[in-house]
């Protein structure tokens, strides 16, 4: 690879040439910022950058290792980290004027865990207001008439367009799996509880996830692997180990995947091309694929979404709304207004009926290694208004189930289109192996 395409270096082979000291830091990091400086202007991932402090990073890290100190997995990999994540030092400004300027004395659980594995931490990468609906400044870099999908728009951006290999976001709805679809990069998010969410932002704590970006399902894997794990300050992970997600990726299914085809009672939302991609891809797996239909009142799980998250907004941001609601935008004003109103009963029932649908979801999973289901209605909407409809992303989040965006199609218009593969509850590792089956299954065609 030429020096000045070094910035699309993968994760996971920047980390081998790093560890090999084939590759200093202090160049790698150096190219990704020469790549933000030649980029940042057209597609705006960033709310805050700092190169100096990268570059002070990369430098020490260079220094560990020419010491023989013990370095880590991530040694040297700059990261782009979602601004509703709280790094010491750097400005959280959860992209609403509402928490502008706020620095956090300490780290979050995951940048802690970055730090540990020698990571640099490149800056913020923009969010949505309150990781909510109304967009941010961020461009597709595939196009920048479109949006790059939120709320984690700056880091599906960043990656997609060379700043950095790894970025990390979170999912409340479908704030990774879309906006990895839109930008046409790797987008993971884990079993709900796998990644610790303490020092960042709460939405909804039944269906906040933390999620990350990269170019290659190994970096996804390598990423996440290094995030996964139990946190004292977070009650929804546990003390349990958890498969390596990077050694099972590397590992050939025992038998060809199988795979059920579920459109989701919305598949009359997905436009012709997505449409008609899924129908080359089940013809492409044959006997791998069977069609799968939920019943037509799974829609009604899209109404139990919406009744638990818009509660929680209400509580979650209640000194927003009672302190600023004139600066919060209409549409988050009307969902926290419309939290406001829903009955304790009828949030205690709906969370019941999600853990039943998961669990009813996890009982396929004895029969078929993956769910396969479009990521987004379509390729990314025209125009900066919006961050594109969620909707096959909300049944997977509301369930807690592992889920990723892998970018094999396109639309007529060029722009990718990510395929959905969703995986059984805590068998995260097994869900990439199965991706990575179906990624080179594709190729060889």
């Amino acid at each position: 690879m030429m020096r000045t395409d070094m910035h699309w270096l993968a994760a996971s082979e920047a980390a081998r040439l790093l560890q090999e000291g084939a590759l200093s830091a202090e160049e790698y990091v150096g190219a990704c910022i020469a790549r933000i400086r030649e980029e940042e202007e057209r597609v705006q991932a960033w709310a805050f950058f700092d190169a100096e402090h990268a570059l002070e990073q990369a430098c020490r890290a260079d220094d560990r290792r020419r010491e023989g100190r013990p370095i880590g997995p991530l040694h040297g990999i700059p990261v782009g980290i979602k601004d509703i994540i709280d790094v010491r030092g750097m400005p959280t400004g959860d992209g609403t004027p509402l928490h502008a300027g706020r620095i956090p004395l300490g780290d979050a659980a995951v940048v802690s865990r970055l730090r540990q594995a020698g990571a640099v931490i490149m800056g913020k990468t923009v969010t949505t207001e309150l990781a909510t609906y109304a967009p941010g400044k961020t461009r597709n870099p595939h196009n920048l008439e479109h949006t790059p999908g939120g709320s984690s728009s700056g880091s599906a951006a960043a990656v997609a367009a060379g700043m950095v290999p790894l970025a990390i976001g979170t999912q409340t709805n479908g704030s990774v799996i879309r906006p990895a679809s839109y930008c046409g990069v790797i987008g993971f998010k884990p079993t709900h509880g796998q990644i610790p969410r303490s020092g960042i932002l709460t939405q909804s704590r039944p269906l906040d996830h933390v999620g990350v970006f990269g170019r290659t399902l190994e970096d996804a894997a390598l990423l996440a692997e290094t995030l996964t794990g139990y946190h004292e300050d977070d009650p929804d992970t546990q003390p349990i180990p958890h498969s390596p997600l990077v050694q099972t990726l590397g590992t050939v299914p025992p038998l060809p995947p199988k795979f059920a085809f579920v459109p989701t009672p919305m598949w009359d939302q997905a436009a012709p091309d997505v449409q008609a991609g899924f129908a080359e891809l089940a013809e492409l797996l044959g006997d791998r694929v069977e069609t799968f239909n939920l019943p037509d009142n799974a829609r009604d799980a899209l109404e139990w979404h919406r009744t638990i998250m818009e509660a929680d907004l209400a509580s979650s941001f209640e000194q927003e709304y009672e302190q600023g609601r004139e600066q919060l935008s209409d549409t988050l004003r009307r969902q926290i207004e419309r939290g406001r109103q829903v009955l304790a009963i009828d949030y205690r029932r709906d969370l019941a009926r999600a853990q039943m649908l998961g669990d009813a979801f996890n009982v396929m999973f004895d029969e078929f290694d993956a769910l396969l289901t479009p990521a987004v209605t379509g390729t990314a909407p025209h125009g900066l208004g919006s961050t594109g409809d969620p909707v096959f992303c909300t049944l997977w989040t509301l369930c807690g189930l592992p889920a990723l965006s892998l970018p094999l199609l396109h639309g007529e218009n060029g722009l990718p289109i990510g395929i959905q593969l969703v995986g059984k509850r805590g068998d995260d590792a097994r869900l990439l192996r199965t991706a990575r089956w179906l990624e080179q299954r594709i190729a060889a065609e």
